[in-house]
């Protein structure tokens, strides 16, 4: 509430002392606080109010910089983002337009840096705070699920261990020569073994599976991704088919997560074409894009490349990445179950 009272206070404040009074003050004093305080919930029409108030007014700085600010945060559909980008042109035109039928008016290289600073800035700097959250986010997310996965293993190795111990000396003792009432009760104790044992590996699986997409949850990645504003294409050919290893599926979800990644940081605008071919024998999941930047430089993959290398190999499968003349592309290769191999389509 602070911050939707100050801005208007302040823009109205500037249209006072350009000479402005009465009804027209008091108006533009409402719209503006409407302006602000809608802004969190509808960025996107807030912004285009604050771009027509600032054609009519000549003012509304402060409401330029906070409604882009909060737009380029928060918008993410590609619609939006055309929307807002062909406003932001007109409002340029308008006031070009504007500065030229007055005769005290700043030369035009003036009026576009003063716009460009109020307009386009904010929003630019509004969509890289949010890039760098969702970075954030998704370390954040990647760190929980390396901690799950230690944990996996070291209960596995611990408690595993220990506990295929107890199942072997339970099963000796189950076959030497003991009184009935003793051979009773080791029998209990290695049912017992057994049983926390199977429990065992199903709790180490839950903890290395639980909330991991696979291959089904590719389709909501590449959406998020395109109402990001990626051009991504989805090509899919083949019968799908269960995965030779529990992990396969989300190797493959993680090597499109990564191959998107790279092609937005890399060539940002560029098409990425993901493609999803059921083999006979494998899944083959790949991720290209142009191979050329704008600055020109052939692009490189990262750090995250060596761990997704990981995560397949560990997988039974293998990652390639293929940097060609026009393009880069990232191709993995998941084997598929004995008993999907050779089935019939």
């Amino acid at each position: 509430m602070a911050w939707v009272v100050a801005v208007a206070a302040a823009d109205t404040a500037l249209l006072w002392l350009a000479g402005t009074e009465g009804w027209v003050l008091a108006a533009f004093a409402a719209v503006t606080g409407l302006a602000m305080a809608v802004s969190p919930r509808r960025p996107l029409a807030a912004f285009l109010a604050a771009l027509s108030l600032a054609v009519l007014t000549g003012g509304s700085y402060a409401l330029l910089v906070c409604t882009g600010y909060q737009a380029g945060r928060r918008m993410s559909a590609r619609r939006d983002t055309i929307v807002a980008f062909a406003a932001t042109v007109a409002h340029l035109g308008a006031i070009l337009m504007i500065a030229q039928r007055t005769a005290l008016a700043p030369e035009p290289f003036v009026v576009l840096a003063r716009a460009g600073v109020l307009t386009a800035l904010p929003v630019l700097a509004g969509r890289y705070l949010a890039q760098q959250r969702e970075h954030q986010r998704r370390e954040r997310e990647l760190i929980a699920e390396r901690e799950r996965l230690r944990i996996a293993r070291d209960m596995h190795d611990s408690l595993g261990h220990l506990l295929g111990l107890v199942s072997v000396q339970a099963a000796a003792l189950e076959i030497s020569a003991l009184p009935a009432e003793q051979r009773g009760a080791v029998r209990s104790l290695a049912g017992t073994a057994r049983t926390a044992m199977a429990e065992l590996h199903e709790v180490v699986g839950a903890l290395r599976h639980a909330d991991r997409p696979g291959v089904e949850g590719i389709d909501e990645l590449v959406a998020r991704a395109a109402a990001a504003g990626l051009a991504v294409t989805v090509e899919r050919s083949g019968s799908a088919a269960p995965l030779a290893e529990p992990d396969a599926g989300h190797a493959a979800h993680r090597v499109v997560q990564e191959g998107l990644t790279n092609a937005a940081r890399h060539a940002p605008g560029a098409p990425i074409r993901v493609s999803l071919d059921w083999q006979p024998d494998a899944l083959l999941v790949s991720v290209a894009n142009p191979a050329v930047t704008r600055t020109g430089q052939a692009t490189q993959g990262g750090a995250g490349l060596a761990g997704l290398s990981e995560r397949v190999r560990a997988a039974g499968g293998l990652l390639r990445v293929r940097a060609e003349p026009h393009e880069f592309r990232l191709v993995a290769m998941l084997p598929l179950a004995q008993d999907a191999v050779g089935a019939p389509a």
